[in-house]
């Protein structure tokens, strides 16, 4: 790994995600739409509501938080590949000596910045708002440590492995549109578990919580690797499969 070679292409990947005004704001509303409804509904419970009450509507709030670094990167990182060649950028970059695995982990890292600081940015707003707005009730369940570093935890693991999604969809599809809108349905299955325990189908304890977040984080590297090796430079650059010679 040549660290040099990744962070120039890291630099490159963000002032291009900065120049590019639908993602932007996509960044900036699409969290909010999944925010808004659930936390005016936690800070209208009242102080007499029964616990499975509260208990149900922040599991729920909680299960709404993980959508964010489920559906923003992979649009992200959709784009990364096959936007850089609708725009005519992506044959200077392949021509360099960086290798596939080198450019892939650098574009990944580029989309998993933003999208995570964006994730964990509408998590604490949220629990500020909570925290000072809604019933003590509320706000202990909020600030209940385990729900806390469930967030810290697998917030990160869910927008890698979404993040991989969006790549594979880039470096295979032929439209932007379509990589990202497969990127995203695709990327939704790693919700299930959090589902699972969101609604206590799946008792929540200490070892599952480690065994999953062990789980993801093998996936995302594999998920890596096995990216590396769909990543063809003559199909990106011609739009045809290399011939074997």
């Amino acid at each position: 790994m040549n660290t040099e070679r990744i962070g120039a292409v890291v630099r490159k990947e963000l002032r291009d995600f900065r120049r590019n005004r639908f993602l932007v704001a996509t960044m900036a509303i699409l969290p909010f739409v999944f925010l808004i409804s659930p936390m005016i509904t936690l800070l209208r419970i009242p102080a007499s509501a029964p616990a499975s009450l509260v208990d149900r509507s922040v599991g729920v709030t909680s299960l709404l938080l993980f959508v964010v670094p489920a559906v923003i990167p992979p649009i992200m990182a959709a784009y990364s590949v096959i936007g850089e060649r609708d725009q005519g950028t992506l044959e200077p970059c392949l021509t360099t000596p960086i290798r596939p695995d080198e450019l892939l982990l650098a574009k990944a890292f580029a989309v998993f910045v933003p999208s995570v600081l964006v994730a964990y940015g509408i998590y604490f707003a949220f629990a500020i708002a909570v925290r000072f707005g809604a019933t003590h009730a509320v706000g202990a369940a909020v600030w209940h440590t385990p729900q806390m570093l469930a967030q810290l935890v697998f917030t990160p693991l869910i927008a890698t492995w979404a993040i991989w999604v969006g790549i594979a969809m880039s470096v295979r599809a032929r439209d932007v549109r379509v990589a990202q809108q497969l990127a995203t349905l695709a990327s939704l299955p790693a919700l299930g578990i959090t589902t699972l325990i969101t609604f206590r189908v799946i008792t929540p304890s200490v070892q599952l919580a480690v065994a999953l977040a062990a789980a993801l984080l093998v996936l995302d590297i594999r998920a890596w690797r096995f990216v590396s090796k769909l990543f063809d430079r003559e199909r990106l650059i011609t739009g045809t499969r290399a011939q074997p010679s």
